[in-house]
């Protein structure tokens, strides 16, 4: 076999684990500190919308 075709199934190899990782972490639901931190960066933001700022 030649270092051309191996380097190309190690290369093939590691985009499946990869591929197999990233799918495996996508599946997992968002964890509850996420969430709670979300919502709380949503409501610190809502009351500047339009709160005060004139445009020029």
């Amino acid at each position: 076999m030649t270092r051309k075709k191996i380097n190309s199934r190690i290369a093939e190899e590691i985009d499946k684990n990869l591929r197999q990782a990233f799918d495996d972490m996508a599946e997992q639901p968002v964890p509850d500190r996420f969430t709670e931190l979300l919502a709380q960066l949503k409501a610190a933001e809502t009351p500047r919308k339009g709160g005060g700022e004139k445009d020029a």
